[in-house]
């Protein structure tokens, strides 16, 4: 009977399935409103119909697909307000968390978060853009775990793939990996010496700047797009 028993540690091919497509689309390998063609796609992923309409429906969920009447599902449109409301949010979230994080850090807490940083500093370094990504939810994460805020990360992890969606466009901009790494290590040493205020402020700040230019990218990709 052991052979039949199940690997909760290995992704199912729907999950699989969910992340390639997740990450095709927030890093812009599918375009704001390009048609996805479930055919074309069990071509292109190698996976049957039926695991690409789940996955769809999911992505629907996340905010990053769109069904469109007498069109089928497309990439969702980025909206500005849409994307000043997120920033707010986070702003808001984020910078609470950074307030309570620095208020009840630990030495051991604080070295947990600068090895992330570490890694994403590298990741910016390599250009490895999917991992810079993936390694910022992590500190997040850990942020908000030792924060206590459990309940503000649930909602902020209902939000990640349109952050992810928005971060991915800050990152590739030129000079955004040393200004990002600058803003975060100001928050950290804020964090380190159990100030709340500087904190929150130094998160707030970094939120603000990330809107900007999120805001400024989707400018000029409009822009591209009209004079195409």
């Amino acid at each position: 009977m052991s052979d039949l028993r199940i690997d909760r540690n290995a992704k199912t091919l729907r999950e699989l399935t969910l992340d390639k497509l997740r990450g095709a689309i927030v890093q812009g390998y599918f375009c704001p409103g390009a048609r996805l063609v479930e055919r074309t796609l069990c071509d292109e992923l190698g996976v049957s119909r039926t695991v690409v309409r789940e996955v769809l429906r999911h992505l629907e969920t996340e905010g990053l697909v769109e069904i469109v009447a007498r069109q089928g599902p497309i990439v969702a449109r980025l909206d500005p307000e849409q994307i000043g409301e997120i920033y707010e949010l986070r702003g808001l979230l984020e910078a609470n968390a950074a307030r309570a994080c620095a208020e009840q850090s630990t030495p051991e807490l604080v070295q947990r978060l600068r090895e992330v940083r570490k890694s994403i500093e590298k990741a910016f370094e390599q250009q490895d853009l999917p991992r810079v990504l993936d390694d910022t939810e992590r500190f997040y994460e850990a942020l908000f775990e030792g924060a206590q805020k459990h309940v503000s990360l649930a909602v902020v992890k209902t939000l990640n793939a349109r952050i992810n969606r928005l971060r991915a466009l800050t990152i590739a901009m030129p000079g955004r990996g040393g200004e990002s790494n600058r803003e975060m290590n100001k928050l950290l040493d804020a964090i380190e010496r159990h100030d709340g205020d500087a904190a929150a402020a130094a998160s707030f700040a970094h939120i603000k700047r990330a809107a900007e230019l999120a805001l400024s990218a989707l400018a000029r990709q409009e822009e591209a797009a009209g004079s195409a």
